[in-house]
C-alpha cells in the first residue's frame, strides 16, 4: 500500500502536534539506509517509524530492528505490517523516557552488542533526542537522522560559526551532512527542506580528560550571551573578576575579545582545565 492508502485504511491523519511528516520518496529512503551502511550483522534502533516506509528498507537490510513509536494509532498497523518478520520489534513508547541500550538488549544478548540509530526526527525534538542518545550510558556507534536542513548545517558548522548545539554534538561525534531532502519528498510536505545527517560516535569524547559536566557548564556559560566577548560572558556567569577571566584566557592562548562561536573544541578543553586548576 502507498502512504495515502495506509492513511485511509487505518484512518491515520497526520498529527500536527507530533509534527508528523512522512517521508515517502524511495530515492531518499534508500539514501538514508545507504548513509547508515546497514548490513545483516547490524542491530538498528529506529526512532519514530511512522507509517513504516523507512522501517521496511531497514528491515530488509538489518539483522535486527527495534522501532520505537510514540503515536499509539500507528502501533497496530506497524505490527501487522511486520508480523512476518520476526527480527523486527515494534515498541510503543517515548524514546526520551526509554534507555536506548536496554531497548536493543535481549535476555540472551551480549550487553556489549553495538547498535546504530536511524530516525526521521520531528523537528521540535531533534536536539533532545540527539542529546539523549549521545549521553546514554550505552551509546550507538552511529546515528543517521533526517532533520531540518538548517539544523544539520548548524551541527556541522566549523569554528567561527559554532553554536552550543554544534559543540555539544561534536564533543561526542563527528558529523557529516550527507544528503539534502526537499519538502516535496514528504507527505504532508513540511514548510522547510530537510537533510540526512550522519553522526559517527567517537569511542571517547573529543576532550576525554575533562568531565562532561564541567565541559558543558563552561560551554553553556560561554554561549549564554553569544554576541558578547568571552571575557564578559564568563565574567558574568562564572562569577569571576573580569581581570582574572582575561588573564586566564590569555594564558591559554585565547584572546579575551573572541566570541564563543570561534573557539575550537580543543580550546574549550584548555579553558576547562585551566578553570578546574584555578578552582582547585
Amino acid at each position: 500500500m502507498d502512504t495515502r492508502e495506509i492513511i485511509r485504511r487505518y484512518q491515520l491523519n497526520p498529527k500536527r502536534s507530533l509534527a508528523q511528516n512522512f517521508l515517502t520518496d524511495p530515492i531518499h529512503l534508500e539514501e538514508i539506509v545507504a548513509a547508515a551502511a546497514i548490513t545483516t550483522t547490524d542491530t538498528v534502533l529506529e526512532v519514530g517509524p511512522g507509517l513504516g516506509s523507512l522501517t521496511q528498507y531497514l528491515a530488509n537490510q538489518a539483522g535486527r530492528l527495534v522501532a520505537v513509536e510514540l503515536d499509539d494509532r500507528l502501533i497496530e498497523m506497524l505490527r501487522a505490517q511486520f508480523a512476518t518478520q520476526p527480527h523486527v520489534q515494534i515498541i510503543h513508547g517515548d524514546i526520551l523516557n526509554l534507555i536506548p541500550g536496554e531497548l536493543i538488549n535481549t535476555p540472551d544478548a551480549d550487553t556489549s552488542t553495538p547498535y546504530k540509530v536511524v530516525a526521521n526526527l520531528p523537528y521540535y525534538i531533534t536536539s533532545a533526542v540527539l542529546r539523549h542518545l549521545l549521553e546514554a550510558e550505552k551509546q550507538p556507534t552511529q546515528i543517521v537522522v533526517l532533520v531540518q536542513k538548517e539544523v544539520a548545517e548548524r551541527i556541522c558548522a566549523q569554528p567561527g560559526d559554532l553554536s552550543l548545539l554544534a559543540v555539544s554534538v561534536q564533543y561526542y561525534a563527528v558529523p557529516t551532512l550527507v544528503h539534502h531532502v526537499p519538502a516535496s519528498a514528504f507527505y504532508p510536505p513540511p514548510k522547510v527542506d530537510s537533510a540526512v545527517l550522519r553522526l559517527d560516535v567517537r569511542p571517547t569524547p573529543a576532550i576525554p580528560d575533562v568531565a562532561p559536566d564541567l565541559f558543558f557548564r563552561i560551554a553553556r556559560a560561554g554561549f549564554s550571551q553569544k554576541r558578547k566577548q568571552l571575557v564578559n560572558t564568563l565574567n558574568a556567569t562564572l562569577h569571576m573578576a573580569k581581570a582574572d577571566v582575561a588573564a586566564l584566557l590569555e594564558e591559554n592562548g585565547i584572546d579575551p575579545r573572541r566570541r564563543a562561536e570561534t573557539l575550537t573544541l580543543t580550546e574549550w578543553g584548555s579553558l576547562c582545565r585551566a578553570l578546574e586548576s584555578t578552582n582547585s
